[in-house]
């Protein structure tokens, strides 16, 4: 029994080692799975979407099944209700968006010699010049910038204006989300008899563990994340802020994203407002500022709730793999999946201890 405490931290040192060599390995592998994440982000996209839609509805669903409402009842009336208003914010917002968006892609080039201009004034008016290699070096990034913009855009337009897509991911949403809220408990007793029965108990509180630590972080980040694009959309519209509806979505979209989301969504309406004046671009700033501070202080504790008690650094270290494996998309989703992962590694180091 002496040697116990030596043989744990000796476990739990292995293990922590394991885990950094699975990180590295990831981001050497990057390549190729960012290659196959591209390839079943496209082909399962309808149920990917379904699956997150059904795990926003499911406690709803449930507690109505549970006041005595039939669940196939509960699913048609979450369903109806959901569907129907996303309908109707779609068919007002989607159109203007694309529009918008469609005008920033043609208003870039302009933008970006705008910015060019004004820090090329900068540097041969102002009483300390900018060093000709930083000049060199600021030219360089606006120019990449401007072709992954450009080629963004490209894409998500090449996507939308493919009709079959769209309305093939459109058609499926809808019945996949219904029968998998309306059959959840089927979805889970099948799945749980691929599990070997004396691991079942275990698996069904490895899901309980991981549905606890994730379902009030994710159903609350995407609220607060659409109440931040909201007001992001209510300010710039106040202020006069072209392409204020579709800069508002990038705002809510990356606000999903521990700590860069901010500043992530910032950056595109600040530049905007910068290539129009100085003071636009600092009116813009202070309205992301004041969005910012609402949700940190009021929004985010009352409605996000617990946290994921996860170290920050831990969550900046998953933030920088996400991001070298998936671009936007890894980012937003590094976070959970490592919150996954911990309560995995937690339940194998519980099981091995509980063997000594």
């Amino acid at each position: 029994m002496e040697n116990w405490p030596h043989k744990k931290l000796f476990f739990f040192l292995t293990l922590t080692i394991l885990f950094l060599l699975a990180i590295l390995l990831l981001v050497k592998l990057s390549p190729v799975i960012a290659a196959i994440f591209f390839f079943l982000s496209h082909l399962l996209l309808p149920f990917f979407i379904s699956v997150i839609i059904s795990y926003l509805l499911h406690p709803i669903v449930t507690k109505l099944h549970q006041r005595g409402v039939p669940r196939s009842i509960a699913v048609l009336l979450i369903y109806i209700v959901f569907f129907g208003s996303l309908a109707i914010i779609l068919f007002h917002a989607f159109p203007l968006m694309i529009t918008q968006m469609k005008e920033l892609s043609e208003y870039l080039p302009n933008m970006v010699s705008k910015l060019e201009g004004w820090l090329e004034n900068i540097r041969h008016n102002h009483e300390y010049p900018i060093p000709d290699s930083f000049q060199d070096g600021i030219d360089s990034t606006l120019e990449n910038l401007e072709k992954k913009i450009s080629t963004g855009f490209t894409n998500v337009t090449d996507w939308i204006s493919n009709t079959i897509g769209v309305l093939f991911t459109i058609f499926l949403v809808p019945f996949v989300t219904f029968y998998i809220l309306k059959d959840f408990k089927l979805i889970e007793k099948t799945v749980i008899t691929f599990v070997p029965k004396k691991r079942r108990k275990e698996m069904i509180r490895l899901v309980k563990d991981i549905d606890e630590a994730l379902g009030n972080y994710i159903r609350g980040q995407l609220l607060v994340a659409s109440i931040v694009g909201i007001m992001a959309y209510i300010g710039y519209m106040i202020i006069g802020l072209p392409y204020s509806l579709f800069l508002a979505f990038i705002v809510a979209i990356t606000d999903i994203i521990p700590y860069l989301g901010p500043f992530l969504g910032a950056a595109p309406a600040i530049i905007v407002g910068l290539s129009i004046s100085w003071k636009m671009g600092l009116t813009v700033l202070a309205v992301n500022l004041m969005v910012q501070a609402l949700e940190s202080n009021v929004f985010a504790p009352q409605i996000v709730g617990k946290s994921l008690h996860i170290h920050p650094l831990f969550i900046i270290l998953s933030l920088l793999v996400g991001g070298e494996i998936g671009g936007i998309a890894g980012l937003i989703l590094a976070v959970p999946i490592f919150a996954i992962l911990k309560v995995i590694f937690q339940h194998i180091g519980l099981y091995y201890s509980s063997r000594h």
